[in-house]
């Protein structure tokens, strides 16, 4: 059951990194291993969007994927449910926060695999993963957003309305 949960402080507002994280049609654009998206359904839910999502990761020979509830409570809080895919279960939570100099980023996932064998292979790489997808998410914001939160000339992300952003 691995697990894993840290705070960042990043040079964007609140409403940047919310913008960027919410973006999720784009994340096969930016983030390791994630081969494709696609975007199943929108609606909305007592005053928040939830989005239904199939993600295709890939690394090496193993080719998964994973169908997920994204709860997008605007301005501050995105929460992922899992519906199917390899694992028994997954919960991941951001919370943006207005900070000094920008906003404190808390991120925290949990999550178990149906299958032994990948557990272990999780396990034995779960901590430097995380940190590649945290550290994907800040190039990207510093990409979108420029160094210290000023725009890089590319307007800010939204969600993309785009049923799959790269094919699977």
């Amino acid at each position: 059951m691995p697990r894993h949960a840290e705070t960042r402080r990043l040079p964007y507002t609140p409403d940047q990194m919310f913008a960027l994280v919410a973006d999720i049609g784009r994340y096969a654009d930016f983030l390791p291993w994630v081969q494709a998206m696609r975007i199943i359904s929108r609606i909305e839910e007592a005053g928040s969007e939830v989005v239904t999502a199939d993600m295709v990761v890939g690394f090496k020979m193993v080719r998964e994927r994973f169908t997920s509830r994204v709860t997008l409570h605007r301005p501050d809080r995105i929460h992922v449910d899992y519906i199917s895919g390899p694992l028994k279960y997954l919960k991941n939570d951001w919370v943006f926060r207005a900070a000094p100099g920008g906003c404190d980023i808390d991120f925290s996932v949990d999550f178990e695999f149906k299958n032994k064998m990948f557990e272990r292979l999780a396990g034995m790489f779960f901590s430097e993963a995380f940190r590649r997808m945290v550290g994907a998410f800040e190039q990207r914001a510093a990409a979108v957003y420029g160094a210290a939160g000023e725009p890089a000339g590319s307007p800010a992300p939204g969600i993309s309305n785009s049923s799959a952003t790269k094919a699977a």
